[in-house]
Protein backbone atom coordinates (compact mmCIF):
# COMPACT_ATOMS: atom_id res chain seq x y z
CA UNK A 1 0.00 0.00 0.00
CA UNK A 2 1.37 3.66 -1.21
CA UNK A 3 0.87 6.19 0.95
CA UNK A 4 0.57 9.69 -0.74
CA UNK A 5 1.85 12.44 1.50
CA UNK A 6 -0.27 15.77 0.61
CA UNK A 7 1.70 18.60 -0.94
CA UNK A 8 0.80 21.92 1.04
CA UNK A 9 1.68 24.61 -2.10
CA UNK A 10 1.36 28.44 -1.15
CA UNK A 11 -0.51 30.14 -3.85
CA UNK A 12 -0.63 33.60 -5.23
CA UNK A 13 -3.54 35.58 -6.86
CA UNK A 14 -1.29 38.70 -8.21
CA UNK A 15 -3.83 41.03 -8.59
CA UNK A 16 -2.37 44.45 -11.22
CA UNK A 17 -5.19 47.08 -12.46
CA UNK A 18 -7.82 44.21 -12.51
CA UNK A 19 -5.64 41.91 -14.15
CA UNK A 20 -4.43 39.14 -12.23
CA UNK A 21 -1.03 37.00 -13.24
CA UNK A 22 -0.90 33.80 -15.11
CA UNK A 23 1.90 31.50 -15.55
CA UNK A 24 1.64 28.86 -17.87
CA UNK A 25 3.21 25.18 -16.40
CA UNK A 26 5.94 23.52 -18.64
CA UNK A 27 4.53 20.56 -20.52
CA UNK A 28 7.13 17.89 -18.35
CA UNK A 29 5.38 18.87 -15.11
CA UNK A 30 2.12 17.64 -13.47
CA UNK A 31 -0.58 19.40 -15.32
CA UNK A 32 1.83 20.56 -17.38
CA UNK A 33 0.65 23.23 -20.62
CA UNK A 34 -1.85 24.44 -18.32
CA UNK A 35 -2.45 28.10 -16.99
CA UNK A 36 -1.81 28.72 -13.06
CA UNK A 37 -1.57 31.09 -10.35
CA UNK A 38 2.09 30.96 -9.37
CA UNK A 39 3.25 29.72 -6.44
CA UNK A 40 5.10 26.45 -4.91
CA UNK A 41 5.63 24.02 -2.21
CA UNK A 42 6.36 25.18 1.58
CA UNK A 43 9.60 24.23 2.92
CA UNK A 44 9.82 22.47 5.97
CA UNK A 45 9.16 25.40 8.49
CA UNK A 46 8.25 27.84 5.89
CA UNK A 47 5.17 30.10 6.72
CA UNK A 48 2.58 30.32 3.91
CA UNK A 49 3.23 33.72 3.67
CA UNK A 50 7.18 32.99 3.26
CA UNK A 51 6.91 30.58 0.82
CA UNK A 52 4.96 32.55 -1.16
CA UNK A 53 7.29 35.60 -1.43
CA UNK A 54 10.32 33.17 -1.78
CA UNK A 55 8.72 31.21 -4.50
CA UNK A 56 7.02 34.52 -6.58
CA UNK A 57 10.69 35.35 -6.61
CA UNK A 58 12.06 32.90 -7.47
CA UNK A 59 9.26 31.71 -10.56
CA UNK A 60 8.18 35.61 -11.52
CA UNK A 61 11.06 37.68 -10.02
CA UNK A 62 8.42 39.44 -8.08
CA UNK A 63 9.02 40.72 -4.18
CA UNK A 64 5.78 40.75 -1.96
CA UNK A 65 4.91 43.61 -0.18
CA UNK A 66 1.23 42.91 0.69
CA UNK A 67 -0.14 39.32 0.46
CA UNK A 68 -3.65 38.88 2.66
CA UNK A 69 -4.93 35.23 2.91
CA UNK A 70 -7.72 34.22 0.05
CA UNK A 71 -8.90 30.58 0.74
CA UNK A 72 -7.34 27.30 1.24
CA UNK A 73 -8.56 24.03 -0.54
CA UNK A 74 -7.21 19.71 -0.63
CA UNK A 75 -7.81 18.68 -3.73
CA UNK A 76 -6.97 15.12 -4.86
CA UNK A 77 -5.66 14.35 -8.01
CA UNK A 78 -5.55 10.67 -9.35
CA UNK A 79 -1.53 10.42 -8.75
CA UNK A 80 -1.26 13.39 -6.19
CA UNK A 81 -3.07 15.08 -3.25
CA UNK A 82 -2.47 19.20 -2.79
CA UNK A 83 -3.16 21.69 0.05
CA UNK A 84 -3.34 24.67 -1.53
CA UNK A 85 -2.73 27.94 0.76
CA UNK A 86 -3.75 31.00 -1.51
CA UNK A 87 -3.02 34.17 -0.51
CA UNK A 88 -3.78 37.72 -3.25
CA UNK A 89 -1.42 39.73 -3.85
CA UNK A 90 -1.97 43.44 -3.73
CA UNK A 91 1.11 45.00 -3.42
CA UNK A 92 4.57 44.12 -5.41
CA UNK A 93 7.73 45.68 -6.49
CA UNK A 94 9.58 44.53 -10.01
CA UNK A 95 8.50 43.70 -13.40
CA UNK A 96 7.05 40.36 -13.49
CA UNK A 97 8.66 37.59 -15.53
CA UNK A 98 9.34 34.05 -16.78
CA UNK A 99 12.25 33.37 -14.13
CA UNK A 100 12.67 29.90 -15.52
CA UNK A 101 11.50 30.44 -18.73
CA UNK A 102 7.77 29.77 -18.79
CA UNK A 103 5.21 31.65 -20.48
CA UNK A 104 3.59 34.43 -18.45
CA UNK A 105 0.39 36.62 -19.00
CA UNK A 106 -1.94 39.23 -17.00
CA UNK A 107 -5.43 38.47 -18.18
CA UNK A 108 -8.12 40.13 -17.01
CA UNK A 109 -10.28 38.99 -14.29
CA UNK A 110 -13.19 38.47 -16.85
CA UNK A 111 -11.05 36.80 -19.43
CA UNK A 112 -9.84 34.00 -17.09
CA UNK A 113 -12.42 31.17 -18.25
CA UNK A 114 -10.86 31.02 -21.28
CA UNK A 115 -8.04 30.01 -19.92
CA UNK A 116 -7.32 26.06 -19.23
CA UNK A 117 -6.44 25.17 -15.57
CA UNK A 118 -5.56 22.62 -13.80
CA UNK A 119 -8.44 21.26 -11.80
CA UNK A 120 -7.44 22.23 -8.56
CA UNK A 121 -7.47 25.72 -9.26
CA UNK A 122 -10.83 25.65 -10.48
CA UNK A 123 -11.98 26.43 -7.21
CA UNK A 124 -9.89 29.52 -6.81
CA UNK A 125 -11.10 30.66 -10.25
CA UNK A 126 -14.96 30.56 -8.91
CA UNK A 127 -14.56 32.36 -5.91
CA UNK A 128 -12.03 35.07 -8.02
CA UNK A 129 -15.20 35.78 -10.81
CA UNK A 130 -17.61 36.01 -7.99
CA UNK A 131 -15.63 38.42 -5.20
CA UNK A 132 -13.16 40.38 -7.11
CA UNK A 133 -14.38 40.47 -10.67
Amino acid sequence: MTSNKRVHVAVGVIIRNRQILLAKRHGHLHQGGKWEFPGGKLETGETTAGALTRELQEEVGITVQHAAPFMQLAYDYPDKQVLLDIMTVTAFSGEAYGVEGQQIAWVDISALPQYQFPDANMPILDKILKELQ
